[in-house]
């Protein structure tokens, strides 16, 4: 900014010398003009002529003067002028302008560097040379990490570089379905095997199940290894507060492998909800969800469809409710329409509700409806 007003003026400055050279140069052409006249000899004849010729000459000369005199004053104002520019530009100049810095050099002063520190540092470099011969003791000390594969699609490319794979191997998990489901694979590949599972395998055991079971358990819930430890242990002191025992607790963990996963706060609205839905005392609950724990751990959507059916029956078939609606509604009404659908079981032909739900289709054609499953599809077909 300051550089640029000092260019302006230096400029300025030009542009007013040359207008006043311009000025003088007219000036002095104007003077010679007239001196010139006033020397042009006349030839005087009478009086008139010599009266004439005086006139001239002192007119010439009354514009010498005020030319003169114009010139002085433009030039005393000019030099003024000049002099408080100048004298302008010159403080600006020392005020306005900052020095110039390089980029290249540090903000801050560098604190000066002395011989100690340069070996000290020379020192260090020299004690991490690759080039630099070590014993055999300090060879075998070397600790190298274990190089990962980039990048897989298979969990098994990890198994030998992994020890919590390893581990999970052995102890019987299923990688390969594990491998199946969305980030499972980089959740258990981020895992340490002392920190994270082992802990949670050893919960497992504290409670009672056994280390035949813990396979299965983590292969359909893998999500328990990240679940906190105190979490665990306030979903199984509820179930005890509950008046399920012990016993009854690791069955159902080692049945229904998602149960720990669920508050406190969802497995008493759902033991609450089947006390509700089918009039049953705190100890028939008890019972039904004993022997089928999944019903804590399953949507509400297909048991209220099942719900349709005569709850004095689903009380002694509880596993009617964690099965497809369809299923039983398909097979229900074929064995309607050949008049099989008999589920008294103080009545002839008595067919249990816990093998009309679980047997495989082909089982169920031949056994209970006895008909053939090309009937069956024929049927379905109707529907």
């Amino acid at each position: 900014m300051a550089s640029s007003c000092a260019q302006l003026c230096l400029r300025c400055r030009s542009l007013l010398s040359s207008k006043t050279s311009t000025l003088t140069w007219q000036q002095s052409t104007q003077i010679r003009h007239c001196t010139a006249v006033s020397r042009v000899p006349n030839k005087i004849l009478n009086g008139s002529s010599f009266i004439s010729g005086n006139h001239t000459t002192t007119r010439a000369r009354q514009i010498w003067k005020q030319q003169t005199c114009y010139y002085s004053d433009f030039s005393t104002k000019h030099l003024e002028t000049e002099a408080k520019e100048y004298k302008h530009t010159e403080e600006l100049l020392r005020t306005d302008v900052v020095p110039y810095k390089s980029p290249l050099l540090p903000i801050r002063d560098a604190a000066p560097v002395t011989e100690n520190q340069m070996s000290l540092d020379l020192d260090a470099a020299a004690e991490f040379s690759a080039l630099e011969e070590i014993s055999n003791e300090e060879a075998v000390a070397l600790s190298v990490p274990t190089a990962l594969p980039p990048a897989s699609t298979s969990l098994r490319d990890y198994v030998d570089k992994s020890e919590t794979l390893t581990k999970l191997v052995q102890l019987g998990v299923n990688l390969w379905k594990l491998e199946q489901r969305p980030n499972v694979g980089s959740m258990l590949l981020r895992l340490n095997f002392n920190t994270d599972v082992a802990p949670r395998l050893l919960f497992l055991k504290g409670i009672g199940v056994e280390d035949s079971r813990l396979g299965y358990i983590i292969s359909h819930n893998p999500f328990i290894l990240i679940e906190n430890l105190e979490n665990l242990q306030a979903r199984v002191n509820y179930l005890k507060s509950k008046k399920f025992s012990s016993e009854t607790v690791v069955s159902m963990v080692s049945r229904a492998p998602y149960l720990l996963n669920f508050s406190v706060k969802r497995l008493d609205n759902r033991l609450g909800f089947y006390q509700q839905q089918l009039n049953l005392s705190a100890s028939s609950t008890r019972n039904i969800i004993a022997r089928l724990p999944r019903l804590l751990c399953s949507s509400l959507e297909p048991v209220k469809e099942n719900l349709k059916v005569p709850h004095h029956l689903i009380v002694k078939f509880p596993q009617v409710l964690n099965t497809r609606y369809l299923r039983v509604k398909e097979r229900h009404l074929f064995l309607q329409y050949l008049g099989k659908d008999q589920y008294d079981p103080t009545q002839p032909n008595y067919i249990s509700l816990d093998r009309l739900v679980s047997l495989p289709d082909e089982t169920f054609c031949t056994e209970l409806a006895l008909a053939t499953m090309e009937d069956f599809c024929l049927f379905q077909k109707t529907l």
